[in-house]
């Protein structure tokens, strides 16, 4: 496992064994920024992200490598939270981010009141914990992080679908890579009844 590209490219992450640690394969992640950056290479400058259910904080890295101001990783599990230290510190990675070792819902929570907004959410659950698709995506759909350029992807199995629509958060895209797939969602406003 490596970073793919921007000033870290090529440089090694570490990982950890088990299956509820299961990194974002280099090609899936490509394959990710390349659907973001959408020919703009300079279309993350800048950009703030939430990292949730972050393992080896691969994903949230990768961010930091091709632009991003700030990265918040969200991760409950010690060993993983370790892993992501590991990785920052062997990069030399020692601002822009913040490490947040405690569930997502908490997490959330906490950087609600502390008036976190975020253009790019990431989340990628254990797949054995498929309600953490719904809960989570609901949790940010009535959060109020996201602005209206804001997307939010889930990494989930092909043979599992979180949802085409979850409040106000609405998918708008599919990618799929052998067993894998991501999940594009963008917040759709509702428009005021308008009076009769």
């Amino acid at each position: 496992m490596r970073v793919i590209a921007g000033k870290y490219r090529s440089r090694p992450l570490h990982s950890l064994d088990g299956m509820d640690i299961r990194p974002t394969s280099d090609r899936l992640r490509e394959t990710l920024f390349d659907v973001l950056l959408a020919g703009n290479p300079a279309a993350l400058e800048g950009s703030v992200w939430l990292d949730l259910f972050a393992g080896t904080g691969a994903v949230g890295i990768e961010a930091i490598s091709r632009g991003a101001r700030e990265v918040h990783f969200v991760e409950s599990s010690a060993k993983a939270s370790g892993a992501i230290r590991k990785n920052l510190q062997s990069l030399g990675i020692s601002t822009g981010f913040h490490l947040r070792q405690e569930d997502v819902a908490r997490a959330l929570a906490r950087m609600k009141k502390d008036g976190v907004s975020a253009d790019v959410i990431f989340l990628d659950p254990p797949y054995r914990m498929k309600d953490e698709y719904s809960r989570t995506l609901q949790a940010l759909a009535d959060y109020r992080m996201l602005g209206p350029r804001s997307v939010v992807i889930a990494e989930h199995e092909r043979k599992f679908d979180p949802g085409g629509r979850v409040g106000r958060l609405h998918r708008v895209r599919i990618l799929q890579q052998g067993s894998t797939a991501l999940s594009f969602y963008r917040l759709i406003e509702t428009s005021p009844t308008p009076a009769t």
